[in-house]
């Protein structure tokens, strides 16, 4: 079972989503992330293996997560395309809290509970990746350990 937010995690993850093609982002993305192309870091700190920066890469329907610690110029494998578009920077809890829908990103937003730098409209259209790459990840969501 991998942990969470571990290269073991993340890799399971990729390779769950290895060839799957996702829907474009609908037509509220607004303008960054309208053609399908964006990225999303979450800078979570305070976790068991430290802190870390997960980015969320969406290019012509494919997801791919790339994870590193955090202020490391090199992470573990190159980003995928561009920088973030928007970072999310959250505590370890609140990113379980994401993960697991015990909290969702607007109640995180609005509580204060996550800080948000750049283009909101690539949080929203990142959202609704996710959630339409749920079915295809779910079994990695019931075996990830916290």
């Amino acid at each position: 079972m991998p942990r969470f937010l571990t290269p073991e995690w993340v890799a399971s993850f990729n390779a769950a989503l290895d060839s799957v093609v996702l829907p474009g982002p609908g037509a509220d993305a607004g303008l960054a992330a309208a053609d399908g192309n964006f990225s999303v870091a979450q800078e979570v700190r305070g976790g068991p293996d430290g802190d870390v920066r997960l980015v969320l890469s969406v290019a012509d329907g494919h997801l791919v997560l790339d994870l590193g610690p955090l202020g490391d110029p090199d992470p573990v494998d190159e980003p995928v395309g561009p920088p973030a578009d928007v970072t999310i920077a959250l505590g370890y809890d609140d990113a379980v809290a994401l993960s697991t829908g015990v909290l969702s990103s607007a109640e995180a937003l609005n509580a204060g509970r996550i800080r948000v730098r750049g283009d909101l409209s690539v949080l929203a259209a990142g959202q609704e990746q996710l959630r339409a790459a749920r079915q295809h990840t779910a079994a990695l969501e019931a075996d990830t350990t916290y």
